[in-house]
């Protein structure tokens, strides 16, 4: 199924600020000095290596709004697999444009791809299981809404986007509130019908209050697999549960068999390798 992209104000918002931090008070100076305004030219956005596209959209939104003339044409889509070498899209048009424009679609591109290529191989790992891969809000300021579309394009789903759309008492709030029952009585009283509550847990003890406060989700922050496999049991279907914290590549798997619905991981959104992406020119020609 096809990835809903982010709202096209948003992108475009995004878009705009990034450009403009990158051209600065006097534009390309390089680029305007070197390259002449008549010469045209077409390039190949290809894939360095292996992985999951993320940030085609993006990068049409870029070259675009830098020069409304640049023609941009992408075979790929926004979650497909890459091989090494893969064509990704053709732009052409004026050779100063597409050079000015490059390393910032360029950047989206290969952060966009390499949240949704961690992200991809998470899911990989944990196929066959009943868990579901999660970002979070550990996300780089600004970028928030396309990083988790990236995570969606790597086969992932969302938790929560802000402040503001579900309740998540951590272990902070618990210590603030007086508890686990307070805490979830609180919330009850203060939120609406719709409004799910999730509540951090580190030991049965604690799952056993939040279940009895009746939350919704129960996190269980940095338990082995051992403990999760036994709050799971105890669980028995009444609340969902999400394991969370230390999660690797090399142990996701283990703690996918646990039983938990959700693995929630941060750093597929704050600290994802970049995919190699790059522009190829091709012999550029003049007006």
């Amino acid at each position: 199924m096809k990835v809903a992209p982010p709202p096209a104000f948003l992108v475009d918002d995004l878009v705009r600020r990034a450009l403009a931090e990158d051209l600065g008070r006097a534009g390309d100076i390089t680029t305007d000095a070197v390259v002449d305004p008549l010469v045209t030219a077409a390039g190949r956005l290809v894939a360095r290596q292996a992985g999951t596209l993320c940030g085609m959209d993006i990068a049409r939104a870029v070259f675009t709004a830098l020069d409304p003339e640049l023609a941009f044409e992408a075979p790929a889509a926004d979650g497909d697999p890459l091989s090494a070498g893969q064509l990704l899209a053709r732009v052409a048009g004026r050779a100063r444009s597409l050079l000015t424009a490059e390393r910032t679609a360029l950047n989206f591109v290969g952060h966009l791809s390499g949240v949704a290529t961690a992200t991809r191989r998470l899911v990989d790992a944990v196929a066959g299981t009943r868990a579901t891969i999660v970002c979070t809000r550990k996300t780089i300021p600004g970028l928030r809404a396309l990083q988790k579309y990236a995570v969606r394009c790597g086969g992932g789903a969302n938790h929560r986007f802000g402040l503001d759309d579900a309740v998540l008492i951590k272990d902070n709030h618990l210590i603030a509130a007086g508890g686990v029952e307070p805490a979830v009585r609180r919330a009850r009283e203060c939120t609406g019908h719709l409004v799910k509550i999730e509540c951090e847990v580190k030991n049965l003890g604690e799952l056993d209050q939040a279940l009895a406060a009746g939350v919704d989700v129960v996190l269980l922050d940095n338990m082995d697999p051992a403990l999760l496999r036994a709050s799971v049991a105890r669980v028995g279907g009444r609340a969902l549960t999400e394991a969370s914290g230390g999660i690797t590549l090399a142990t996701v798997r283990s703690v996918a068999e646990s039983g938990v619905d959700l693995i929630s991981v941060g750093w597929i959104t704050h600290s994802a390798p970049n995919l190699d992406v790059a522009l190829d020119f091709e012999e550029p020609t003049t007006r």
